[in-house]
């Protein structure tokens, strides 16, 4: 019995740290405490983000022909602002790992973000956003919720 309850529980821990698929509902409560108001955004501005950036999903990755790759649910880029050892001539800028921007500790990411947003004195990086939510009526992203 023992034996059972521990690899559950190893089984448990593991899922946990391999990163998910947010719901919007999740990120919306995580816009509003940790990012609303920062650069001049809103919490409906971060959240159209993310959907359009990794659809809420942590472990997303894109790749950009050889040149970089954007990780996790900000798709942050290795050759900015992380580092995942394949990426020529990366700065990394947050000082973190890319792998680190993949798993469900999402306060690495909300600082990088961060970092990017301020520098940028805003999200104009993000592509997504930029395509779909610069200077649109988001209130239709923290509806509901």
């Amino acid at each position: 019995m023992k034996v059972i309850l521990f690899l559950a529980l190893c089984l448990y821990l593991s899922y946990g740290s391999e990163g998910r698929k947010l719901s919007k509902c999740e990120f919306v409560k995580i816009a509003k405490s940790k990012l609303n108001g920062y650069a001049g955004s809103s919490a409906a501005d971060w959240v159209c983000l993310v959907q359009h950036e990794s659809n809420f999903e942590t472990t997303a990755i894109n790749h950009n022909g050889k040149q970089s790759t954007d990780y996790g649910l900000f798709q942050i880029n290795s050759k900015y602002w992380c580092h995942d050892g394949k990426t020529a001539r990366a700065t990394n800028g947050c000082g973190i790992e890319c792998s680190k921007l993949q798993d469900d500790n999402l306060e690495d990411d909300i600082q990088c973000a961060k970092k990017i947003a301020g520098q940028a004195k805003g999200l104009s990086p993000w592509m997504g956003w930029k395509s779909h939510c610069k200077g649109k009526n988001l209130a239709s992203y923290t509806s509901g919720c």
